[in-house]
Parts: C-alpha cells; sequence; structure tokens
C-alpha cells in the first residue's frame, strides 16, 4: 500500500523585521500621546502631534518621489503652498459669500473639507504636470534648481496677489467642516490628519508595490534599462511627481487648517528645505522615515527652541550625523538596516 502523505502544508506568516516592528511602534506612540494629552485637557500637546502628522504626510509625499522615483524636487513648498491657499480662499470666500472669479466662471467658497481637499490635490497635481513636464527634461542639479525656481514664481505671485492678503497672508477664521465630525476639536482633528497619513502611507506602499512602482524604480536606477525594455520612462516618473505633489498639497490643506492661517512662508525655499529634512532625517525611501523625520523636527524646534534661537545647529549636526554615519536615516539606525531594501 502506498503511504499517503499526511504532513501539514507550510502556512505563509507575515514577514515581521525588525523595522516594521520600529515602523508599528512609532505610529502607537504618535497614537497614544494625543490621546493621553486630552485626556488631562492639554489640547497644545494634541495641536503638536497634528503638526507632526501634517508634516509627515508632506515627507511622505515628496519621500515618494526621491526614494521611488529618484527626483529631488527643491520645489515642493510649491504645493504644500497651493494646497494652503486653496484652503484659505475656498474659506475666505465662503465666509464673505462672495464668488471667486467672475462671470460666467464664478465659483461660491465652499467650508467643507472634502471638497476642498479633492479641490487642493487637483490643482496640485495640475501644476506639478505643468513643473513636471519642464523640470523632469533635465535631471541633477539642473532639476533640483528648476523645480526651486518654479516654487519661488508662485512665491513671489502669492506676495503680489494683494485680494489675498500679500505679504500678510490670510486668516481662516472658522475650521472648514467635516460631515459628522466635529473638527473644532483638537483630538478628532488630530484623527483627521492621522487616518489621513496612514492613507497616504498606504498609497505610497502600493504604488511602490505595484508594476508602476517597479517601472518608477528601474527609471530611478537606469532609465535605458527601462527604455529598452520597451516603456518610456518620461511618462511614469511624471505620473510620480504628479502623485508625490498632491499627497503634499493635502498636507498644505491640513496645516491651514490647524493655523487658522495661510501665509506666502508656506511657499517658500525655506519650507522645500524643511520638507526634505524630514525625509533625510527619517531615511530617504523608507516607507515611515518622514513620521520619525517630522517629528525630530518639529521636537527640536519647540522644545530645543524655547532655550535658544540657534536650535537650527543642532539640527544641523542630527543631519551631517545621518549623512555621515546613518545612511538609512534615523529608522534605518533604530531598525539595524543600513540600507532601504
Amino acid at each position: 500500500m502506498q503511504q499517503t502523505d499526511t504532513a501539514p502544508q507550510s502556512v505563509t506568516m507575515p514577514k515581521f523585521n525588525r523595522e516594521t516592528l520600529v515602523n508599528i511602534a512609532v505610529m502607537a506612540i504618535l497614537l497614544a500621546l494625543p490621546l493621553w494629552a486630552s485626556s488631562i485637557g492639554e489640547d497644545y500637546y494634541v495641536n503638536l502631534a497634528s503638526l507632526i502628522t501634517i508634516f509627515a504626510i508632506a515627507g511622505v509625499g515628496l519621500n515618494f518621489a526621491i526614494g521611488q522615483g529618484g527626483m529631488v524636487s527643491f520645489g515642493h513648498a510649491a504645493f504644500f503652498g497651493i494646497g494652503g491657499y486653496t484652503t484659505g480662499i475656498a474659506a475666505f470666500h465662503s465666509f464673505e459669500e462672495t464668488l471667486f472669479m467672475a462671470m460666467p466662471f464664478a465659483i461660491s467658497g465652499t467650508n467643507q473639507m472634502l471638497i476642498i481637499w479633492i479641490v487642493a490635490m487637483v490643482l496640485c497635481g495640475l501644476a506639478a504636470l505643468a513643473i513636471g513636464a519642464i523640470s523632469l527634461r533635465t535631471e541633477g542639479v539642473y532639476f533640483i534648481m528648476i523645480t526651486l525656481a518654479f516654487a519661488q514664481m508662485i512665491y513671489y505671485f502669492a506676495i503680489s496677489w494683494p485680494t489675498y492678503g500679500g505679504e500678510d497672508g490670510l486668516s481662516i477664521y472658522l475650521r472648514n467642516e467635516l460631515p459628522m465630525v466635529d473638527a473644532e476639536s483638537a483630538l478628532t482633528f488630530f484623527l483627521i490628519c492621522f487616518i489621513l497619513l496612514l492613507g497616504s502611507i498606504f498609497v505610497s506602499a502600493r504604488l511602490s508595490g505595484s508594476r508602476f512602482g517597479a517601472a518608477l524604480g528601474t527609471a530611478r536606477m537606469n532609465e535605458t534599462r527601462l527604455a529598452t525594455s520597451g516603456i518610456d520612462p518620461f511618462p511614469i516618473k511624471l505620473t510620480g511627481f504628479v502623485i508625490s505633489a498632491m499627497i503634499t498639497g493635502l498636507a498644505g490643506a491640513l496645516f491651514a487648517e490647524l493655523n487658522g492661517f495661510v501665509g506666502p512662508s508656506m511657499l517658500s525655499w525655506h519650507r522645500s528645505g524643511e520638507i526634505m529634512v524630514f525625509v533625510i532625517l527619517g531615511g530617504v525611501g523608507r516607507l515611515y522615515g518622514p513620521v520619525i523625520g517630522a517629528a525630530l523636527f518639529v521636537l527640536l524646534e519647540t522644545y530645543i527652541g524655547e532655550w535658544t534661537e540657534h536650535w537650527q545647529l543642532l539640527l544641523g549636526f542630527a543631519l551631517l550625523g545621518v549623512v555621515l554615519f546613518a545612511r538609512g536615516g534615523v529608522m534605518g539606525l533604530i531598525s539595524g538596516r543600513a540600507r532601504h531594501d
């Protein structure tokens, strides 16, 4: 008689490495601290966590462009600012009960967050389509400088736009609304931002693991190899650049909501540099790296900045240490993996 093999088949279990555990711990801490702060009535710390979360979303956007597509953009403040100004302008016209633009293209303002987010992301996508179509015909330092130049053009346009405050910026008197949610609550607004952060990370992860992500990664490493396989690298990189901009624009819209204000500083090259810092500190190409990078930046600015106005000196040393000794960023240092896989 033949002996029947009754041995149980092996079941493939999810692979958890040290970096995955660090990712879970980081997100758990980011969620737990505001919940605790809200329970003791400390909304200041809840808003601080919201700021970290918003900056992390902006970092996720830029990280997709740099880490997945190899597009080192120094102009992502343009998209961050467009998102912010979309929120400010929509709220302004809603509060004043006026129309944006003249007939026959009159558009009324709105105080609905969902509509504002969609409009902000679409506008950022269109801006990125135009900027990327020109910038991506270059590479290296030329690409960096062209994206910076476009961001500065939009920055100076905002300064010269007196209808919406010019250099003084534009105040948002009332926080916009989300159906069935009390967005005025500090904790509720944090949870909104946290959910959107998880969503942006999820989208970035799914795209990176898709065929499109594989093509974008190949374009980063060797455009010629991608071209010889029958895929044109230009539209692939342009699509990645647009997606990156849309995520960053969402962060800008949330930032304006949090502060109740939007101004040209959101569009300045300093802001582009800050978003770049989030990515480098956390680890270029690491999915949750921008979360750690944004947290370190905000905490340094908040607490070290109380002692000295030269807190950026410590930030500079931290960046220098990451570049020289931790090429995988703080996330790579903690997880013990020097490179992004």
